[in-house]
């Protein structure tokens, strides 16, 4: 599978969902389900199918201003397209 691109509008995948378990947040997909936090969840929560790879970039350097937006990129790419091969995230 090809990574996405900057223009890439990533989304969960159909039939994947928010859900809790207890009092934590979780990621429901067919096969089962993933907690995710901290980085993971802000960027799983901006895949809403509007936006772009980029604009995603663009709002986690704003909300973590000393990060190095080459390597929010390059961690956000990975992210996704590991999610992509476990068909959680869809672009």
């Amino acid at each position: 599978m090809p990574p996405p691109s900057q223009t890439s509008q990533p989304r969960l995948a159909p039939g994947c969902r928010w859900g809790t378990q207890g009092e934590q947040k979780v990621l429901l997909f067919p096969e089962g389900m993933i907690r995710v936090q901290g980085t993971g969840e802000s960027i799983l929560e901006l895949c809403d199918g509007q936006r772009t790879i980029q604009e995603i970039v663009g709002t986690l350097c704003l909300r973590y201003g000393t990060a190095d937006p080459a390597e929010i990129m390059e961690d956000v790419s990975s992210f996704l397209e590991a999610l992509q091969r476990k068909r959680i995230v869809d672009y």
